[in-house]
């Protein structure tokens, strides 16, 4: 089996998250992915805690398998071994606020007149153009300009971020995908694009319920908790013993659902379509409430999955690492150390291909610099 990215190099200028999650991605899928780090701090991430054996577990998780070569940018020895890399690279991918690679001699104009086939793939808070590109940002800034963090939590309460951080990953997978489309289009131009992925463009693309309500009824939603605002029953239910989920999309999956819980609500009018049962989502809620308050989660995640109800629990992490359908699709992976031996544990990869490998391990985070001899030969091979 061979990996789909195979014989791609990316040269990966990024340091903390959107953009290492873009280079993580594409070495799961089998490119040779070397992190140009500048010499004695190298990647932020690799002061976050928690640590084991000195190293620290957030930089494993998002750098596990590349190699690292150590450069200052503004010296020009490490220029001279910077443009021999660009010479054999697929992709360049940066993550600086606008005006830095240009500084340096790098910027897209700079480096497509002298490597045309070289992709340039960039993430950065508010992009390379509009009136805020050079402002610094971070995860939670997004998240609140975006408005993500207007429609997240509960009623009447403070706004939050959410739990994962979204403003950057999302910003990762949508660069992913803007390189994995230059690359195709390479393949019948011969010539390289620029990408250019905004954090805050790309939480406003995951806004597509708050976009269509807003844009109709010109009220923007506010938060409503674990309760999806367009569909209903949506969202989290009590058991006996704690909370479970219950999503039943379609009016078909509602009139399971009655059957399940012998309610008889499918013919109500209230409750005879989607938009009605939205109305009185409050009153649904007490009245399946009065049903699964009877008996525990465990019961009714068995007899609703029965009735082919979309339905689970609300796991904790540890729980989902230890969930049999999680460790079937191999989505929690060794990260291994030098030696070979298990290190950290990380999640594996989504995308699932076939007659490409899957490994349940995956190769160490680099030391600092710690890849600059095979480097250097690689280079000297041509």
């Amino acid at each position: 089996m061979t990996a789909p990215l195979y014989g791609y190099t990316i040269l990966d200028l990024t340091h903390v998250l959107a953009g290492p999650f873009c280079t993580m991605t594409l070495s799961d899928m089998g490119a040779q992915v070397i992190k140009v780090e500048p010499p004695g701090t190298g990647d932020d991430t690799r002061t976050f805690p928690p640590f084991k054996d000195g190293k620290s577990a957030y930089f494993a998780a998002i750098n596990h398998g590349k190699k690292s070569i150590a450069l200052n940018l503004k010296e020009d020895g490490d220029r001279q071994t910077f443009e021999k890399l660009l010479a054999r690279a697929d992709v360049i991918v940066e993550n600086y606020r606008p005006g830095v690679m240009e500084r340096l001699g790098y910027g897209w104009d700079d480096l497509h007149a002298a490597f045309p086939h070289l992709v340039y793939g960039a993430v950065s808070g508010f992009g390379h153009t509009g009136p805020d590109s050079k402002r610094p940002a971070y995860d939670m800034v997004v998240q609140a300009r975006g408005g993500v963090m207007s429609i997240t939590g509960e009623k009447d309460r403070d706004p939050v971020r959410a739990g994962a951080s979204i403003g950057d990953i999302v910003a990762g997978m949508f660069l992913c995908q803007g390189i994995l489309a230059a690359l195709l289009d390479r393949e019948r131009t011969g010539k390289g694009r620029k990408i250019d992925v905004a954090m805050l463009d790309s939480q406003l693309a995951i806004l597509e319920h708050a976009i269509a309500i807003t844009s109709v009824t010109g009220q923007a939603p506010g938060p409503s908790g674990a309760r999806h605002p367009s569909i209903t029953p949506f969202e989290t239910f009590h058991a006996s013993d704690g909370l479970f989920v219950i999503a039943a999309g379609n009016d078909r999956l509602f009139e399971k659902l009655c059957i399940a819980l012998n309610l008889p609500l499918a013919d109500d009018d209230r409750f005879a379509s989607n938009a009605e049962r939205c109305k009185h989502a409050r009153l649904l809620k007490r009245l399946i409430e009065a049903v699964t308050l009877d008996n525990t989660r465990a019961y009714w995640i068995a007899r609703l999955t029965a009735a082919g109800i979309p339905t689970g629990p609300i796991q904790s992490v540890d729980q989902v690492m230890r969930d049999p359908q999680i460790l079937a699709r191999n989505m929690l992976v060794d990260v291994l150390d030098k030696n070979g031996r298990q290190a950290f544990k990380a999640a594996g990869n989504p995308i699932k291909m076939s007659d490409a490998p899957d490994p349940t391990s995956r190769g160490p985070a680099p030391d600092l610099d710690g890849n600059r001899g095979e480097i250097l030969r690689w280079l000297e091979q041509g």
